[in-house]
């Protein structure tokens, strides 16, 4: 399997996204993000959990997953989707970005958003604590988003994977 530069994962409403798109360009490379590619092939997430559930959700999201990881690209996947066993396999071998953020920070940007497990803080809060574990063992390293801007993190984020490829740290 051809490796990605990097992939980010996290709880939603950390940045995932935003981080992944910006760290991409200043990698000059390409950027997957694998819950926009569902919504792309699918239709909307919240439609696709109300309207089929979140188990077939899950399979689609595996296969986006999969797909992702085989390209040189910055990837970005959705909030659960380390929740997979498989991708949790696959995950270990690569370089590996958890992005977290604080309550405080997170309330406003989940508050505009229709996400379908974290429609308040209390879900939200729930759902982080019972995904940290696992967002911890995969990471490589970890950056928080709550309160630097965005773009000065993807500079150090880009800084440190030229870094790490440099020193054998990671391999990209």
């Amino acid at each position: 399997m051809s490796h990605p530069h990097v992939v980010f994962i996290g709880p939603p409403g950390a940045g995932k996204t935003r981080l992944g798109k910006r760290v991409a360009k200043l990698l000059r490379t390409d950027f997957v993000d694998t819950d926009r590619r569902i919504v792309a092939g699918h239709g909307p997430i919240a439609d696709i959990f109300s309207q089929r559930g979140e188990e077939f959700f899950r399979r689609i999201e595996r296969t986006e997953v999969s797909q992702a990881l085989t390209e040189k690209a910055v990837v970005s996947l959705g909030g659960g989707a380390v929740l997979d066993l498989a991708t949790q396999a696959d995950l270990a071998a690569q370089c590996v970005v958890l992005v977290t953020v604080s309550p405080e920070a997170v309330a406003s940007r989940i508050a505009k958003s229709n996400r379908p497990l974290a429609g308040d803080m209390d879900a939200w809060t729930r759902l982080v604590e019972g995904r940290r574990e696992i967002y911890e063992r995969l990471a490589t390293r970890t950056w928080d988003t709550s309160n630097l801007p965005i773009d000065d993190i993807a500079a150090e984020i880009a800084a440190w994977l030229k870094s790490a490829r440099t020193t054998g740290e990671v391999s990209l």
